[in-house]
């Protein structure tokens, strides 16, 4: 009986786990993924506001490789209501193979949400990354600011995929507390 509980335990917590990372219904992402191309600097242009982001501006990411075949996340944005830097540093993995941008990431030891490219130009400079819910989406770009043509191309495709793309936060990148 106790072999019985605990196999249906583990199945069960491995289900939840898998459903934290696992891409949303309905959506795919892209399959031609060059990681290499994507390591570096990439800031913030809009996102669905999330509890560890709230009152962030300034937000950046830097994607560098691990010597375990992850990748080494670290995520920085200026707190203006407590006057400082605010760091995390965290671990992303893919889910299968490097060419499919497909990744879960961690910020707090075992626990891991997903992180997905579904959108990214030919260069590597934009890119819409999403979570493995609709309430996690971030358009991101290798400079602090993108012309409104191409802004509105990749927020018509979180649309297309079902976001609510009314809550959108853009009041990011400032020139206010920019890092250097």
């Amino acid at each position: 009986m106790f072999k019985m509980i605990k196999t249906l335990w583990k199945r069960l917590l491995s289900k939840l786990i898998l459903t934290r990372v696992s891409v949303p219904r309905g959506i795919k992402p892209i399959s031609h993924f060059q990681p290499e191309q994507y390591l570096g600097k990439w800031y913030e242009i809009a996102r669905l506001d999330n509890r560890f982001e709230q009152g962030l501006i300034n937000v950046y990411a830097h994607y560098s490789y691990r010597d375990d075949n992850g990748l080494k996340v670290i995520n920085r944005g200026y707190n203006k209501q407590k006057d400082q830097w605010q760091e995390s540093i965290g671990k992303a993995y893919f889910l299968d193979t490097p060419n499919i941008a497909a990744l879960k990431v961690s910020f707090f030891g075992p626990f891991y949400g997903g992180y997905h490219v579904v959108k990214i130009d030919p260069n590597y400079q934009v890119a819409l990354v999403v979570g493995s819910t609709n309430r996690y989406l971030w358009i991101l770009a290798r400079t602090p600011s993108i012309s409104d043509k191409i802004k509105t191309e990749y927020i018509q495709m979180a649309k297309s995929l079902g976001f609510d793309i009314s809550k959108l936060n853009f009041d990011i990148q400032t020139n206010e507390h920019r890092a250097k």
